[in-house]
């Protein structure tokens, strides 16, 4: 009986052996695909890993392009018209409601370095986008509560002819003030910072399909730019002049509060980075290490720890311009690129502290090679700066009827904003797949190509502008008005030429940017870089302010009367100004040139 039950039990094994390894190994297999699925480095909104199957993709960031309409939205229908809000109710001069506006608009470009730095280093871009909507609807919130209460505001002013002055904001309504429009820069730099590299983080950037998804969502980034600012520049602004500031107010504020559950909606299918750490103490460390290296001797003990320097060793992450489409791993090697930095890595440090890894200083020297790009768009941003300032004041002297229609100086950026959103979508599915083919590459035009497209378009558009100033001048001295505060007889759809050509520069320039700066950037400090394209457009719009006072300084050193001074626009040189932006844009491209040729994409290096 014995021996039957063991027989029994032997042959069940047998049965059964083949069923349990079966199972193990489809166990095992199981496990294996759910990790081959899970994105490295990336979480879910509830913090877990993200999955391939699930989570980014173009829905993920189609999500984000409507939020960002929407934030655009908030944000420019106040800032848009800010400066007569600021003179007119609040009583401010136009010099000082000026500089207020121009402040608080750099101010806002300013911060994304701070949303950029916030979401690399502690938060993810999913949380800090949603910390910094709160904080924007707060600033709204307190702009729109001042401007609906009359206490909280100068008591409206007489007309300007009377002889009484207007009563001044107290401190106690200025802070009020203050509070509300800094908050408000506080949340969009947060925003700005956060925002567009959330979206591009849905790509996955080891293909080539993500990569070209990925540059498509720049391109429609842009165009959602531009949705907003048509229903800012247009609606907006018509609410804010003929129902009242608080309505306008309260607009931008329910915008700006609409745009959170929209962005929480596609929470199911957000891939979020992890933070990695702070950035800027990695590029400090390097530094650092590189020159207390350099100093403290050059004996072969200091030597790098046995590793040989290589032009092209150093690869990236993933494949990013051309037809490059693997993925290799990084190798630990230094290249020859700004080898002073190379001395970061030795085997005996000044202190522990500053020990560096190979991959610290590569990442290093991509930053560094990507700041002189940065510092050539400025002059372009300086450019588009004129948009908002002599072009509505040119436009203001000249007919500004359509039929029967008058159109208001304030509705002029409506022009580039209309152009930007006819010509994204033609660049996005005309141009580029046409170029792809021409040169049978991955991307069909390069950042840098891009880049230098709008430099190329900038100049053009400030020659068009100094000959339609010349123009303008001209009729207003054949029709005996230069003294005239009339209306001039020419049409001002001719200031549409310059904008015509500066929006389209903008779209190539900027969708051009922040793909370029998310691509070329180590992915520890991606965030960061992006907003190098909002810390450029501010420092356009203070080198402006910087270059019109410097010209006003040295023309009235040679001449009575600077160029850009007095309160009649015909009397401007206005036409010699936009020549000399022509001038320094042009000397502007021939350096990017020079930083553009030399410029290695990282890819190219993993190709080599």
């Amino acid at each position: 009986m014995v021996i039957l039950t063991s027989c029994s039990f032997f042959l069940f094994y047998l049965h059964a052996l083949p069923l349990v390894s079966n199972s193990v190994t489809g166990s095992l297999l199981q496990e294996e695909g759910q990790e081959l699925n899970k994105w490295e480095g990336y979480v879910n909104w509830r913090n877990k890993p993200a999955m391939r199957d699930q989570h980014g993709g173009m829905l993920a960031a189609s999500f984000v392009l409507v939020v960002e309409i929407l934030e655009n939205l908030a944000f420019l229908a106040n800032a848009s018209n800010l400066v007569l809000y600021l003179s007119k109710f609040m009583h401010y001069s136009p010099s000082s409601s000026a500089n207020i506006v121009t402040n608080f608009m750099g101010t806002a470009f300013l911060l994304a370095v701070l949303g950029g730095f916030l979401s690399d280093a502690f938060f993810t871009t999913y949380r800090l986008y949603l910390t910094s909507a709160a904080i924007e609807f707060m600033g709204l919130l307190i702009l729109t509560v001042q401007a609906h209460t009359p206490s909280l505001k100068p008591p409206i002013c007489a007309s300007a002819s009377t002889e009484i002055q207007c009563e001044k904001v107290n401190r106690q309504k200025a802070a009020m003030l203050f509070t509300g429009l800094y908050l408000v820069a506080l949340g969009v730099g947060g925003i700005k910072g956060s925002l567009p590299p959330h979206g591009a983080e849905q790509f996955d950037d080891t293909t080539p399909q993500g990569r070209k998804q990925r540059s498509s969502f720049f391109n429609y980034y842009v165009f959602s730019l531009s949705c907003g600012a048509l229903i800012a520049v247009t609606f907006v602004v018509w609410i804010e002049d003929n129902k009242g500031w608080q309505w306008g107010f309260g607009v931008a504020t329910a915008a700006i509060l609409a745009s959170i559950p929209v962005f929480l909606l596609g929470s199911p299918t957000y891939r979020t980075k992890i933070p990695a750490g702070s950035p800027i103490t990695t590029m400090f460390k390097v530094l650092i290490a590189a020159v207390c290296n350099n100093c403290k001797s050059k004996s072969p003990s200091n030597a790098v720890m046995g590793m040989k320097t290589s032009p092209s060793s150093y690869t990236t992450e993933t494949g990013e311009e051309g037809n490059a489409t693997k993925v290799k791993v990084p190798s630990q090697t230094l290249t020859e690129d700004l080898e002073f930095l190379n001395k970061a890595v030795t085997e005996k440090t000044v202190s522990p502290m500053l020990q560096c890894t190979v991959k610290q200083v590569e990442e290093v020297k991509v930053v560094l090679k990507i700041i002189p790009v940065f510092m050539c768009t400025i002059m372009l941003n300086c450019c588009l700066a004129q948009l908002s300032t002599f072009s509505i004041q040119q436009a203001a002297t000249m007919n500004t009827k359509i039929g029967s229609l008058k159109v208001p100086p304030a509705s002029l950026p409506v022009f580039p904003v209309i152009f930007v959103m006819l010509i994204a979508p033609t660049y996005n599915h005309v141009v580029i797949p046409f170029a792809r083919k021409v040169t049978k590459t991955e991307m069909g035009i390069t950042h840098l190509q891009r880049i230098g497209t709008g430099l190329i378009l900038s100049i053009i558009a400030m020659a068009v502008a100094a000959v339609v100033e010349m123009k303008r001048k001209k009729v207003a001295i054949e029709s005996g008005l230069l003294n005239s505060a009339e209306p001039l007889p020419i049409t001002f759809l001719w200031i549409a030429l310059q904008y015509l050509f500066l929006g389209s520069a903008d779209l190539f320039t900027l969708a051009g940017m922040m793909d370029f700066f998310f691509t070329e950037a180590p992915k520890s400090m991606r965030s960061l870089a992006t907003s190098l394209s909002w810390v450029s457009l501010s420092m356009g719009y203070y080198f402006s302010s910087v270059l019109i006072s410097t010209v006003n300084h040295i023309t009235s050193i040679f001449r009575h009367t600077p160029w850009l001074s007095g309160s009649n626009l015909n009397h401007y040189h206005l036409e010699r100004f936009y020549w000399l932006m022509c001038i320094l844009s042009s000397l502007n491209f021939f350096h990017y040139l020079f930083w553009a040729n030399r410029y290695k994409y990282r890819t190219e290096s993993t190709a080599d």
